[in-house]
């Protein structure tokens, strides 16, 4: 496999370490090295964590700026935030339903529209996927499965290379039973919304 850095951006709670974790089976299970780090934001829950993976020959986790492969975005706002580590060739799959921080809901900060997120996104990059994984999450049956809706889309656009059967067998892995049906369903929503092209 050639080199390939994917950034995973989330605001705390939201799953991102589950999904490295499960990206990075999934890595192990197609014989793929693998090389993972994280930074995690200033509140366990609320402030931005972000995973940096490579996958393939690399001597290093650290991905400068310009140089993401992919971007997947579990917050429309921290994945236009994250848009510096991309080039014109990155691929984003981002979710498009909203977590805004606190400073909006006091009335001292500004959102920006998501279309215009998305516009930005189309136009600095090599390709987006921007679907709601919250109401598909919801749909599956856990909200809490939103990281698992976008794992689906990732796989989907073929960007990592890896098989749906090995992500699946690596959900499986690292899910905990009681909530891997739920998992397993939000994966095949997420594959789904993206084969229909969802912008």
């Amino acid at each position: 496999m050639e080199t390939t850095r994917l950034i995973i951006v989330a605001v705390g709670g939201q799953g991102n370490l589950l999904a490295s974790k499960v990206l990075g089976e999934a890595a192990l299970i197609e014989g793929v090295e693998v090389r993972m780090s994280e930074i995690h934001g200033m509140a366990q829950r609320g402030g931005v964590v972000e995973s940096a993976i490579v996958f393939g020959d690399a001597k290093s986790s650290i991905i400068s700026d310009g140089e993401a492969d992919i971007l997947l975005g579990f917050e429309p706002a921290e994945t236009l935030r994250a848009i510096g580590r991309c080039s014109a060739n990155t691929r984003v799959i981002t979710n498009t339903a909203t977590l805004p921080p606190f400073t909006v809901g006091i009335g001292i900060g500004a959102y920006p529209e998501v279309d215009t997120i998305k516009q930005v996104l189309k136009e600095k990059t090599g390709g987006l996927v921007a679907l709601d994984a919250m109401t598909l999450a919801k749909e599956a049956g856990s909200p809490m499965s939103v990281n698992i809706v976008l794992l689906g889309a990732l796989i989907q656009t073929g960007a990592l290379g890896f098989s749906k059967e090995n992500v699946i067998e690596a959900i499986k892995r690292r899910t905990k039973p009681a909530f891997l049906d739920k998992n397993l369903k939000a994966f095949e929503l997420g594959f789904e919304a993206a084969a229909a092209g969802v912008v």
